[in-house]
């Protein structure tokens, strides 16, 4: 089997190459851009299967298919959210989160032998793929507003003016800037594919925050973190201590 690793970050791309050295597989070539491997594909036989990032240095990799028709099936190497990567499973052998694990990768290998697809068959699909990165990594919008029953009115919330989502005996508030809660029909696992993770972050099971709503960071007990906000005093606001390194990631 001929194996060839489009990867950005050379590092990713050996650590990937001796992984598959372990499954008895040879990697035939490295390519590390766009530009690259369309020069390589232009001039060499093409391989069986293509191991591929999303984002190359100098461009998003559909961009090859633009300029070749490539008679390889394709595994995806990717750190993009489920969203995106649910839509490339679509259309590819398999994906691969990174960082990659070792039993992931040899459960993908044995796919791709099951399932030996047909080169004109692989190749039908790049259209769709372009048509699905392109909307998902440069048109991908989030929640703008929020709407809950008052009675019998509806009242819309902006995002923006929402300082924490909190779970509460079985429901999920909105807490505003202005010190309201308003219940929401909707639930905290629903709104990570809603909200833009930019501005909110989900600190433990009960709670995501604005960015601008924190005023201080106070180091809590068992290497956990209290938040100070604006407004929402109701309850103490503490980062789960396994959240709370990707939280100081994410204010950074």
């Amino acid at each position: 089997m001929k194996i060839i690793i489009i990867e950005d970050e050379k590092p990713s791309a050996r650590r990937l190459q001796r992984m598959l050295k372990k499954l008895d597989l040879n990697v035939e070539m490295l390519l590390h851009s766009v530009s690259e491997a369309v020069r390589w594909f232009k001039e060499n036989p093409h391989p069986d299967l293509i191991f591929l990032d999303i984002q190359l240095s100098d461009g998003l990799s559909f961009e090859i298919f633009d300029q070749v028709t490539i008679q390889s099936a394709v595994i995806f190497t990717t750190a993009f959210d489920e969203y995106a990567l649910q839509a490339f499973k679509l259309n590819s052998i398999d994906y691969l989160l990174k960082p990659i694990d070792a039993e992931e990768l040899e459960t993908a290998i044995t796919k791709y032998k099951t399932r030996q697809p047909k080169p004109e068959n692989v190749t039908l699909h790049f259209d769709d793929i372009k048509k699905l990165l392109s909307k998902d990594l440069t048109q991908k919008t989030y929640k703008q507003r929020f709407t809950t029953k008052i009675g019998q009115h509806i009242k819309m919330i902006p995002t923006e003016e929402i300082e924490c989502f909190f779970s509460e005996n079985k429901g999920t508030y909105a807490h505003t800037f202005e010190g309201r809660n308003y219940l929401l029909d909707s639930s905290l696992e629903k709104l990570q594919e809603e909200l833009d993770p930019k501005l909110f972050f989900r600190i433990n099971r009960k709670f995501y925050v604005n960015i601008n709503a924190i005023q201080d960071i106070i180091s809590y007990t068992n290497s956990r973190l209290q938040l100070k906000l604006k407004n929402y005093n109701e309850q103490e606001v503490i980062v789960a201590r396994e959240r709370v390194k990707d939280f100081k990631l994410w204010l950074e």
